[in-house]
C-alpha cells in the first residue's frame, strides 16, 4: 500500500519565529528544548532572510502552546511584533506614506514572511475588509496562529500610524471562543467587538483608515526595498499557496457537511482535472488534503465539544462511523473515543 506524501507547509522566515521567541522569553519559557524537539537549530536564526521548514515551525508553535498552557497565547504574542517580524515587508510598510499604501503591500509580499496563510484586501463602500486564510491544519496551532496574525496586524498598524486611532469596527475569527473568562480580553485589546465561530478571519474597518499618514514615509527607500523583495520572491517556491486555498475551500465545505472536489475546483476557477494535476506536481493529492483537514477538524471537535462521535463522522463526510474510527486511529494511533477520554496525545 502506498502512503500519501505529507503535504508541505512551505517555509517561514526566521524573522517570524523571533516574535514567538521574544514572547516566550517574556513568559519565562525556555525555548531551547522546544526548538530541539521541533527539529530547529538556533544557529540557523542568524540572518533575518533565513527560512525554516513550515512543518517544523508548526511543531514548535504546538510545543510552545503546550508549555505555556495559555488559551490566548496567540493573542498575547501579538504584543511582541516589530517591523523585523515581517522580514523586508516590515521595512517596506514602514516607508509607505499612508496606512492604505502599507496594507496594499501585504498580499503581494506576505510570502516573504512565510507560507502560513493568504491575505485578501477588499474595499466595498465605506468598509475595508482584511481577510486572512490560515494554511496550518494543526487544531492546537491554528487558533493561536490566527490570533497572532490578527493581533500583530492591529498592534503594528497602531505603531505605524504613530498611535493614532486605528481601531477596527469589528473582528471576526473562525476559531472557537477560548472561554467566557477570556473573550473580553480580545475586545479590550482590539477596542472593538469580536465575533467567534465566524465564517472566516477578518478585520473590518472604516475605509478612512486607509488615508491615515504614517510616521516615516520614504518613497525612494520603498522602491528600493520592493526591488529587493521581488528578487527574494523569485527565489521562493510557490507550493504552499495553492494548498492553502484548497485546504480552506475544503474546510468551508466540511462546515456545511459536504466534501466535493468538483466544487473546490470550481471555487478555484479551474477544472477538477487541472486541480488534480497541479496538486500532483506538488507531491500531494486532493484526498491527502481532505484527510488532513478532516483530521484537524475531528481533533478540534473531540477536544473542544461534546458532539457525539457519530455526529462528528457525519459532519466530516463519512458515510459510516466505522470508517471514521478506522481512519482516525490510523493517523494518531488511538480511536476517537480514547482520544476524547484521555485528552490529546
Amino acid at each position: 500500500m502506498t502512503t500519501a506524501k505529507q503535504p508541505t507547509l512551505g517555509t517561514v522566515s526566521v524573522a517570524a519565529i523571533r516574535q514567538y521567541l521574544r514572547a516566550a522569553d517574556h513568559l519565562g519559557i525556555a525555548t531551547a528544548p522546544l526548538l530541539q524537539q521541533a527539529g530547529l537549530d538556533p544557529q540557523n536564526f542568524q540572518s533575518d532572510e533565513g527560512r525554516i521548514d513550515g512543518t517544523r515551525f508548526q511543531n514548535f508553535i504546538r510545543l510552545l502552546c503546550n508549555a505555556s498552557d495559555n488559551p490566548i497565547l496567540g493573542l498575547e504574542t501579538g504584543d511582541f511584533v516589530q517591523p523585523g517580524s515581517y522580514s523586508v515587508l516590515g521595512y517596506i510598510t514602514m516607508s509607505c506614506s499612508t496606512l492604505g499604501e502599507a496594507i496594499q503591500r501585504i498580499a503581494p509580499y506576505e510570502k516573504l514572511v512565510g507560507d502560513m496563510g493568504l491575505t485578501q484586501v477588499l474595499v466595498s463602500g465605506d468598509e475595508l475588509n482584511l481577510i486572512w486564510q490560515c494554511g496550518y491544519p494543526d487544531h492546537v496551532v491554528r487558533p493561536q496562529l490566527i490570533d497572532n496574525v490578527i493581533s500583530s496586524w492591529i498592534h503594528y498598524a497602531r505603531w505605524l500610524a504613530d498611535d493614532r486611532d486605528t481601531a477596527p469596527m469589528a473582528v471576526h475569527l473562525e476559531r472557537r471562543s477560548p472561554g467566557a473568562e477570556y473573550t473580553h480580553t480580545y475586545a479590550e485589546r482590539w477596542r472593538c467587538p469580536v465575533e467567534f465561530n465566524a465564517a472566516d478571519n477578518r478585520i473590518i474597518a472604516h475605509k478612512d483608515l486607509l488615508d491615515i499618514p504614517l510616521r516615516q514615509p520614504d518613497p525612494g527607500l520603498r522602491r528600493t526595498l520592493e526591488a529587493h523583495a521581488q528578487t527574494q520572491m523569485a527565489g521562493i517556491e510557490d507550493q504552499a499557496a495553492l494548498m492553502t486555498r484548497v485546504r480552506e475551500a475544503i474546510r468551508q465545505q466540511l462546515v456545511q457537511g459536504v466534501s466535493r472536489q468538483d466544487i473546490v475546483a470550481e471555487n478555484l476557477r479551474m477544472t477538477r482535472r487541472t486541480l488534480q494535476r497541479k496538486l500532483s506536481l506538488e507531491g500531494t493529492s486532493y484526498q491527502a488534503l481532505l484527510d488532513d483537514v478532516r483530521q484537524s477538524i475531528a481533533e478540534d471537535y473531540l477536544a473542544n465539544t461534546t458532539l457525539p462521535i457519530p455526529d462528528i463522522a457525519l459532519r466530516l463526510g463519512f458515510s459510516e462511523t466505522t470508517s471514521f474510527h478506522r481512519q482516525f486511529k490510523a493517523r494518531v494511533g488511538v480511536t476517537p473515543g480514547d482520544y476524547r477520554q484521555k485528552g490529546q496525545p
